[in-house]
């Protein structure tokens, strides 16, 4: 079958490590017409915008993408495009699953934990008003009716938690966790200190608990959590999180088996899916032929899964775990230090990826 997929090659060493996510995927034998979009900033120089009209509408049209990181100003500038993108798409799902390989340095052999993040509300929900703003000027008024006390320097966020939200992030948990076999999910929140907002996401992890009674279900506070992952990650299965946990708590997931250069990604609604790796656009190593490609390559894996490719999918995560754990082309952040002068570069990963395939590829048919 052949697929049209937008194609968003992204800032930094995003063009990089897309362009090796594709060519992978082409050597799986998926038929894929690339419809590319540019977005971040090179969009800003060609549109004025980070984030152009054809970009999102192009993803509703061909509902799938492929992304690669795209560069955010910190504190000035634009808003995160990746943001942007989920909330105007209503990509309610982040799902970054997290394994260990072996050949990859790293003090945990037998972590699999998939976390479930919730996308488009919380803190990232973008309802902020800047220090001494009239917006923000009118809201300190405001609440110091309700006898709440301000003070005049103050910029303020606000945190929303919707039970619609938060219902359908849950349920989408246990229903990954009954697709594939998974044996726990837990919610991880601060309801001990943010009883409206958190205690509303943990009231519906409870209800909808309670609709899976073959999957067990716990809850952790999101400070206890951390320790317990670096403790005993063993311990955990499918973690289900408001968005801005969900984002600190995938990253410190990543860095338990080897780090953001293993760290795919997939952003799920009800009408479209967009697939990136997790880590940054790093700018200071574009065109270098150095950042680790596989990534983005795994997050095409989830991209293929997506499609129904479950076969290819799998020959692909087979190539990656052959080529990790004979650690000889491979990229310098899998290397200890003293073996970084053995490594190899974003082209050379992905050529060695394909040359595996290719060698099993006579098992699909």
């Amino acid at each position: 079958m052949a697929y049209t997929i937008t194609l968003i090659p992204g800032d930094g060493v995003g063009p990089e490590v897309v362009e090796a996510a594709r060519r992978v995927v082409e050597a799986a034998g998926v038929q894929v017409k690339w419809d590319v979009q540019e977005t971040g900033e090179k969009a800003v120089e060609t549109s004025g915008s980070p984030i152009p009209d054809k970009v999102l509408e192009s993803i509703r049209m061909n509902k799938v993408a492929l992304k690669g990181p795209i560069t955010t100003p910190v504190g000035t500038g634009f808003r995160s495009v990746n943001v942007a993108i989920r909330k105007a798409l209503d990509l309610y799902v982040n799902l970054r699953p997290a394994r260990s390989f072996s050949g990859v340095k790293s003090p945990f052999l037998d972590i699999d934990l998939v976390i479930v993040r919730e996308n488009t509300e919380d803190l990232y929900a973008g309802i902020e008003f800047e220090q001494a703003s009239p917006e923000m000027r009118h809201l300190r008024e405001f609440m110091e009716t309700e006898k709440i006390k301000v003070n005049e320097d103050a910029a303020c966020s606000f945190k929303l938690i919707t039970w619609k939200g938060s219902i359908r992030i849950v349920r989408f948990a246990f229903e990954y966790a009954v697709r594939y076999k998974r044996r726990k999910v837990t919610a991880v929140h601060k309801a001990n200190i943010m009883k409206a907002t958190d205690g509303l996401f943990l009231r519906a992890a409870r209800t909808v608990a309670e609709e899976f009674p073959e999957v067990e279900f716990e809850d952790r506070i999101v400070d206890n959590m951390c320790m317990q992952l670096v403790q005993k990650p063993e311990l955990y299965d499918v973690l289900v999180l408001p968005n801005l946990y969900g984002d600190i708590v995938s990253d410190l997931c990543a860095g338990l088996v080897g780090g953001l250069g293993l760290a795919p990604s997939a952003n799920l609604g009800d009408k479209a899916a967009v697939f990136e790796p997790v880590h940054g656009s790093a700018p200071r190593y574009a065109g270098q032929n150095k950042v680790n490609p596989m990534a983005a390559i795994l997050s095409s894996c989830l991209m293929l899964r997506h499609l129904g490719e479950e076969a290819r999918a799998a020959q692909v995560e087979s190539a990656v775990t052959q080529v990790l754990s004979e650690g000889k082309m491979v990229t310098y952040d899998v290397k200890s230090a003293s073996e970084e002068s053995l490594v190899v570069g974003t082209k050379e990963v992905a050529d060695e990826i394909i040359a595996r395939i290719k060698e099993h590829s006579g098992k699909l048919y």
